[in-house]
């Protein structure tokens, strides 16, 4: 048996182990982007191999919220592709404010910042107080990042460029304080969206939504994970409803799903009314 061979089946215990203990389910991401995270998280913990960081591991949630940490992809920026939000602007919400209150579900929100640039429109576009956004992540850490609303001052002028090219109405600078070298979002954006831990590979879906934004996630997910997530957003997405997924992402060809693109190249998806 080759050093790569028994690499992949210690990769693989370690990967039940987790599960078995802590619950979260890595088994089903992309091996090969998997393993280069599990590998820089080994070497920069210093443990030999991954048998001797299972037995630590598994005793050790501290060691366990570090390994989390990295293995769970946070990049991320407000108003991230433009022309998607631009795409929001102009294709899917018309649609939405033909109802009197929407409900929008960001999955794999990571630090933020989507679900904060989505309330920013929402905003603008006069929803007042007419929706709610769950923002969603499996680490509880970074949720604890993005329910601050706080970030780095000199970040802001990429997001305000972003900003400006998904079709802003104002300044950027208009829905944040700064201070101490950060923007605190305004407490207003805060108010209509829920943070809370959710992990797609295991954790059932939100009830009647009007949208899912769930972009740059499932690149990292084999095609049973990928499989077990659009069944989630199919199920809870009303009739009509909106699936946005990443600019590198897809529905799966051949139209064995319930959706329609609204909007070529921008993977804005809509849900058949039967």
């Amino acid at each position: 048996m080759t050093e790569q061979e028994v690499l992949a089946i210690e990769i693989r215990l370690l990967l039940e182990a987790v599960y078995q203990v802590y619950g979260y389910d890595f088994r089903d991401y992309a091996e090969a982007s998997l393993a280069r995270r599990l590998q820089r998280w080994r070497s920069e913990a210093g443990f030999e191999s991954f048998s001797h960081a299972q037995f630590a591991l598994l005793r050790d949630p501290e060691r366990f919220r570090v390994m989390l940490a990295a293995l769970t992809v946070n990049v991320t920026e407000m108003f991230r592709d433009p022309a998607f939000f631009l795409g929001l602007r102009q294709q899917v919400v018309p649609h939405l404010k033909t109802y009197p209150f929407v409900k929008l579900w960001v999955a794999g929100c990571a630090s933020g910042e989507e679900a904060y640039s989505l309330a920013i429109l929402l905003e603008e576009e006069g929803f007042g107080d007419r929706y709610r956004i769950y923002a969603t992540d499996i680490d509880p850490e970074v949720l604890a990042r993005a329910e601050q609303g706080l970030y780095p001052l000199g970040e802001m002028q990429r997001f305000a460029q972003n900003y400006q090219k998904g079709g802003g109405r104002a300044r950027l600078s208009d829905y944040y304080s700064t201070g101490y070298g950060h923007a605190l979002l305004k407490p207003e954006l805060k108010q209509r969206i829920v943070f809370a831990s959710h992990n797609l590979a295991g954790d059932a879906d939100f009830g009647e939504m009007h949208g899912v934004l769930c972009r740059n996630v499932m690149i990292y997910f084999k095609a049973p994970l990928k499989q077990r997530v659009l069944g989630l957003f199919q199920a809870c997405l009303i009739p009509g409803g909106f699936l946005c997924l990443g600019m590198k992402e897809s529905l799966p060809e051949g139209g064995q799903h319930p959706f329609s693109e609204i909007a070529p190249r921008l993977r804005i998806y809509r849900k058949h009314y039967a």
